[in-house]
């Protein structure tokens, strides 16, 4: 990918960390998912997305102070790990719960913009 497109090399990262959050929510969903050797898909999808998850936290890491980029890997992730669940039924959407999530949501947008 040509880094000029999304500009300097920090928006590149951003969009890179961006990225790999939403495959933390990949490899956490599919870690839940897996029973085992008896069901090698879902430990096959956590296996390759948890190493491009890693390899894009390490690539933002590059650009991103450590602390904030972690923090917005996590936050990220765990947000879309929920959403997830909520739309396949496995977890309840209370109204507390999607408060938090946009709180979740608020405080990672707001690192972006103190960066």
């Amino acid at each position: 990918m040509d880094p000029t497109i999304l500009g300097d090399s920090t928006n590149l990262a951003w969009a890179v960390l961006v990225v790999s959050g939403m495959l933390e929510a990949v490899w956490a969903t599919a870690l839940g998912e897996v029973r085992g050797i008896r069901r090698p898909a879902p430990l096959i999808i956590f296996v390759l997305a948890v190493i491009a998850s890693m390899a894009g936290l390490m690539y933002a890491m590059l650009h991103i102070p450590t602390g904030t980029a972690y923090a917005v890997w996590v936050g990220i992730g765990a947000v879309l790990t929920v959403v997830i669940a909520i739309v396949r039924g496995t977890e309840r959407a209370t109204l507390a719960r999607i408060l938090l999530l946009i709180g979740l949501v608020g405080c990672v947008v707001g690192l972006k913009a103190v960066s």
